[in-house]
């Protein structure tokens, strides 16, 4: 290597090296935001790099830039220059989802610090230091999962003392415990248990959605006082063995499954993979409360009645002959508990489904809740923000909130409600589709596209990361695309009135494309 190509060489070393910079920080943002689960960098990174022509061609010139490296040291500046700009829409800093500097956050930079440098220094030492460090900065997703990879142990012996914490107040205040867990319901059916108790018991029911170990633990630690009678947690999984690791400390003296479904697919793989995992909520629990109108649950309800060690609580929103039947009709219901009708055309909020409401209220029946208590604050079930709330707005417009739904029971859900909505004029549709349904996504979210093209007037498409599968299923409806959600609600602002409807159907973070 003569002295100009090492000096060109050192040069584009040196902008790879600072190209790490912006690009590092994409990612790790990207990392946060998905929980730090190993591989979440990658797979996004794939679907940022294809998902439109601009970041295709900064693909390709980092690719070939890096390529060109090998004859042409100088060549790896097109590859820094392109991962530091790109790809194009994932911003450094974030809109919707910003970069937290965390305690875990640092140590996982760190971590991945070293590794990049690393891969430098390896590069300098086999005398090839423009190529190497180009190859370090197009692998920075592939190189934060491996960070997150190498982390996850020392955080889960960090997280030790907090959970040795939860576990001792849980036994020290020593309340009944139900364990709530499902693809999807279970926030609302969390609210409901708590709501449908607190007129005759003290409850406490985790907040939010701190339905995972971290979560659970702050839950417990931070708002578990003494004289709790009754604590209401939501548990939540990525994968196999992590409802069944949240019971072995928070064990469910009453078990709640709300339902199964495609949610996190790409995950799991297959939806009885995902039945399997949230059974593992059942292994201590005396009483299991099952929406029976779903298969997958049913099926796991007769094999637990069929071994009898524990007792099984069938609810339905169809089925008569059910433990507990809440039907719904011209926004009230009907309950029957044990084969009779204990409350006929009970008011009911639009936005309830009535299968969580029946689990909520065999919970409620289960911890000694008279009746007629939890029959009379039926009326008053609180609304779950943002998921299925409608309201009419400041300007007359008639809005469905469902933006923190990702799922297509509930897409449908809100279709109806907006179809319902008492309005003459325009019904519009303003979504990204849903995500995390691994190989269904595509159709289903094409599905949906079919379907609300048959009850809106205008539909917005949010984003790229369902454009295509929305627009092939709206037909003719001809979509708006836009690429923010604020470009949506400002066209919503502009063209709609009183006599209008909007639903807000899902909402994803910026760090989606």
């Amino acid at each position: 290597m003569n002295a100009a190509t090492g000096v060109a060489a050192w040069a584009a070393l040196g902008a790879c090296v600072v190209a790490l910079g912006p690009a590092g920080a994409r990612w790790l943002r990207v990392a946060q935001r998905e929980h730090y689960l190993p591989g979440a960098g990658t797979r996004f990174a794939l679907r940022w790099w294809r998902n439109e022509p601009r970041n295709v061609v900064l693909a390709v010139v980092a690719v070939a830039g890096l390529v060109a490296a090998v004859w042409w040291p100088l060549s790896a500046l097109a590859t820094a220059v392109a991962l530091a700009v790109g790809p194009r829409g994932l911003s450094v800093r974030g809109r919707t989802s910003k970069l937290g500097l965390t305690r875990r956050l640092k140590t996982l930079a760190a971590v991945w610090a070293v590794l990049q440098a690393a891969i430098v220094v390896v590069g300098a030492a086999v005398g090839a230091p423009a190529p190497v460090a180009a190859t370090g900065a197009l692998l920075v997703p592939l190189l934060v999962d491996a960070a997150c990879l190498a982390t996850a142990p020392l955080e889960r012996r960090l997280m030790g003392p907090f959970v040795d914490s939860a576990r001792a107040r849980l036994r020290r205040v020593d309340p009944t415990t139900v364990g709530i867990t499902g693809s999807y319901g279970k926030t609302s059916t969390k609210n409901y248990v708590a709501h449908l108790v607190a007129g005759t018991r003290t409850v406490v029911a985790s907040p939010a959605s701190f339905n995972n170990r971290a979560g659970l633990a702050r839950a417990v630690n931070e708002h578990l006082v003494e004289g709790t009678e009754v604590f209401v947690a939501e548990m939540g999984t990525y994968g196999p063995g992590e409802i069944r690791e949240l019971c072995r400390w928070c064990p469910p003296t009453i078990a709640v499954l709300t339902a199964i479904g495609p949610v996190h697919l790409e995950r799991f793989g297959s939806e009885d993979a995902i039945a399997e995992a949230k059974s593992e909520i059942a292994e201590p629990a005396r009483v299991v409360v099952v929406n029976a109108d779903d298969p997958r649950l049913e099926r796991l309800a007769a094999g637990w009645s069929a071994v009898g060690d524990r007792e099984v609580v069938r609810c339905s929103a169809t089925d008569e002959t059910a433990d507990v039947c809440v039907q719904r009709k011209d926004g009230a219901v009907t309950v029957t508990v044990a084969g009779d009708r204990v409350a006929v055309g009970v008011p009911l909020r639009e936005g309830v489904q009535p299968t969580n409401l029946a689990c909520a209220l065999a919970v409620a029946l289960h911890l000694g809740v008279p009746s007629e208590e939890a029959l009379a604050r039926i009326a008053t079930l609180p609304s779950v923000p943002n998921r299925l709330t409608a309201a009419q707005a400041a300007s007359g417009m008639y809005v469905v909130d469902d933006t923190f739904n990702s799922n297509p029971a509930g897409a449908r859900a809100a279709l109806a409600v907006l179809a319902a909505a008492p309005v003459g004029g325009r019904r519009v549709l303003v979504t990204p589709g849903m995500v995390e349904l691994g190989p269904r996504q595509a159709p289903e979210n094409e599905a949906f596209a079919a379907a609300a093209a048959a009850v809106v007037t205008d539909f917005i498409v949010v984003g790229r990361t369902n454009r295509r599968a929305l627009v092939r299923g709206a037909g003719e409806r001809r979509p708006l695309l836009v690429d923010t959600r604020d470009e949506a609600v400002t066209w919503v602002r502009g063209h709609l009135g009183p006599d209008d409807a909007v639903l807000y159907e899902n909402d994803l973070p910026d760090h989606y494309p």
